[in-house]
């Protein structure tokens, strides 16, 4: 006798296959490892097949997993459909990214953001992270994720970057001149935290170039005009951190956080799956 598929199993699988990871599944659910598991097995067990290989480091899909994948895709999609009587039920969901926290995962978490919530019609604005703080607060952005901020309380670490002095092989430094810097402007908390980190060290600076965004202050390090302050994470191929040979002082860490404040069910559930994908990116708990 045929067995019947459950939503909740089927919704685990795809967080599993999204995630590639069940403690980042997880999270996306709100629920534990053990209960994403749990429901992985019930499903094997009415489609009789092994969808999902597990080892210490990999988690990856069978060939019958990649070959149920999109069905359970459709079957989620329909599912919603069905939940919002037939019509199109496009929300806006709107989220602020400090310009220093995005770095190379962000094509990745749009990308899984639109897989997983296909529904949600997306705005991302890109800034200094007190400036999407102020529109969080404002009620303006739903969500947004930035570099902690001085004192502020509340909202969920997602990862923790370490930063360096990056410059192009072919930087010089002059000897008898300042250390010439490519910044964001002020008020970009990076840029704070390395000028306070020379002038402790009793380091002669100058910016030699201030960008409208990272795009810019990374151009202009690969360009060979100054060094920019960066975290490892988000640092292009092409740059070298010349902090060491050039006995530069230790920027230090900074914390990215997320704050959301929604209550609708199929935002919330988005944003947590944002929140997963971006841990697993980077790698931290």
């Amino acid at each position: 006798m045929m067995g019947t598929l459950d939503i909740d199993t089927v919704q685990a699988f795809l967080r599993v296959a999204d995630l590639q990871s069940f403690t980042r599944a997880a999270e996306a659910l709100g629920t534990t490892q053990a209960a994403v598991s749990m429901k992985l097995k019930r499903l094997e067990a009415v489609l009789r097949k092994r969808l999902v290989e597990r080892s210490p480091r990999v988690v990856r899909l069978t060939a019958d997993g990649s070959v149920f994948l999109p069905h359970a895709r459709a079957l989620m999609q329909a599912h919603d459909q069905a939940l919002s009587g037939g019509r199109p039920a496009r929300q806006q969901l709107s989220l602020g990214i400090s310009d220093h926290a995005a770095g190379p995962e962000l094509v990745r978490l749009l990308e899984q953001l639109h897989t997983m919530s296909p529904e949600l019609s997306l705005s991302v604005k890109i800034g200094f992270s007190r400036d999407m703080l102020d529109a969080y607060d404002a009620g303006r952005l739903d969500a947004v994720i930035v570099r902690q901020e001085g004192s502020r309380r509340g909202g969920e670490k997602l990862t923790e970057d370490e930063f360096g002095w990056f410059a192009s092989q072919r930087f010089v430094r002059l000897p008898a001149g300042p250390l010439q810097l490519a910044t964001l402007a002020a008020p970009c908390g990076v840029r704070a935290l390395a000028i306070r980190a020379l002038d402790k060290a009793g380091i002669d600076w100058s910016e030699a170039f201030i960008g409208g965004g990272v795009t810019a202050v990374t151009a202009a390090a690969l360009a060979g005009l100054a060094v920019a302050p960066l975290a490892r994470r988000i640092a292009p191929l092409g740059l070298v951190d010349i902090g060491p040979v050039q006995k530069l002082p230790r920027i230090g860490v900074s914390k990215v956080m997320f704050h959301s404040s929604v209550s609708d069910p199929a935002k919330r559930a988005a944003l947590r799956n944002l929140a997963a994908t971006f841990r697993g990116i980077t790698k931290t708990g």
